[in-house]
């Protein structure tokens, strides 16, 4: 494939002799490769994935590889169909089958990487599970790792030896939402105290789109014997639409207890934004009837634990198949990711 299928231009043209790019996607991720291969300009490349008894399986690619640069993209979370492990596991022999094959680089595109919270000791003995994940990736001749907005980008940066690469994605959000806010007092809001950094990050894309800085918040959150307390809240959210930030939901109870408090505390509107929505089926308890009015969250992941009537209601899901394509793009060019996250992506880019 050409680069000259590609749409947009890129910051730095092909040259004779680099490698053409080849973009793969993985079962349940298919879907998604197909958005990310659209916005790119470029076919899916093609390849088979084959089960056999007692739960064994072998992926491989349909079309030479060799001195091509390959992308594969797989998001591992779990899902009614295969486990987190069954999809990394695929995802792995896939990787090495088409290092075996002879590509000149081997990219893993992961948007949600599985076990990246497990990057510390809280216990003694406790493993490290996200390093041994990494070991696995570079074991099977990974030469990059992309992922979106992992819990600790430090821990996951220093799990690999191999090159990664962190998307993020408060631009993608900002561009959805900040026609929505148009006007509107704004204060963007972390769930807790470790999540002031990020929600710092959010503010600055959405100043820049909004042209005005948008108000900080954050609520106190206290945990003892996985008893989760607190709710005072630090800052002023009077009269405002509070945008809630963070990297992950799950059950929702973080996200509903900060929106109770923000309500408590004189928010007239309370949104949030959250790259992961690995919803687990309790999280319908918590939404349903909750103080949170919105929460938009990025497509990679399908909503399908919710139940379909507080889905409707309570949950927007947000296209991240442009950053994904612009992202490969620009590793393939040899641009930069750095003012990716900067600035997102434009649309004659996506």
């Amino acid at each position: 494939m050409a680069l000259a299928a590609f749409h947009g231009s890129g910051p730095k043209a092909r040259r004779a002799g680099d490698p053409e790019l080849a973009l793969f996607a993985l079962g349940a991720s298919a879907a998604l490769g197909a958005c990310v291969a659209r916005h790119l300009g470029a076919p899916l490349a093609s390849h088979e994935e084959r089960e056999f008894e007692w739960g064994q399986h072998k992926a491989r690619p349909l079309e030479s590889v060799r001195g091509r640069d390959v992308y594969v993209l797989h998001s591992l979370h779990g899902d009614l169909a295969q486990s987190v492990n069954d999809k990394l596991c695929r995802m792995l022999f896939f990787l090495g089958a088409v290092r075996d094959a002879g590509a000149a680089q081997v990219t893993a595109v992961v948007p949600f990487l599985c076990y990246s919270r497990k990057d510390r000791r809280t216990k003694p003995r406790d493993p490290v599970t996200t390093r041994y994940v990494a070991a696995m990736f570079e074991a099977v001749g990974v030469d990059a790792v992309v992922t979106l907005e992992v819990h600790d980008e430090a821990a996951f940066e220093n799990a690999f030896r191999c090159r990664t690469e962190h998307l993020e994605p408060q631009a993608t959000f900002a561009a959805r939402l900040v026609p929505r806010l148009a006007g509107q007092a704004v204060v963007v809001a972390s769930p807790d105290v470790g999540g002031v950094k990020r929600a710092t990050r959010y503010r600055e894309a959405f100043g820049r789109r909004l042209g005005r800085e948008p108000g900080s918040a954050f609520v106190e959150k206290r945990r003892s014997a996985d008893v989760v307390s607190g709710g005072r809240v630090v800052g002023d959210v009077s009269g405002a639409t509070v945008l809630l930030v963070d990297d992950l939901v799950s059950g929702a109870t973080t996200l509903v207890r900060a929106a109770a408090a923000l309500r408590a505390a004189g928010a007239r509107e309370v949104l949030a934004a959250v790259a992961h929505g690995v919803f687990v089926p309790e999280a319908s308890e918590a939404l349903a009837g909750s103080a949170l009015d919105r929460l938009y969250v990025l497509d990679h992941v399908p909503p399908f634990a919710l139940e379909p009537a507080v889905a409707a209601e309570r949950v927007e899901s947000v296209e991240v198949a442009p950053l994904l394509a612009e992202a490969i793009r620009r590793m393939h060019e040899g641009g930069s990711l750095t003012q990716l996250a900067a600035e997102g992506v434009s649309e004659t880019a996506s």
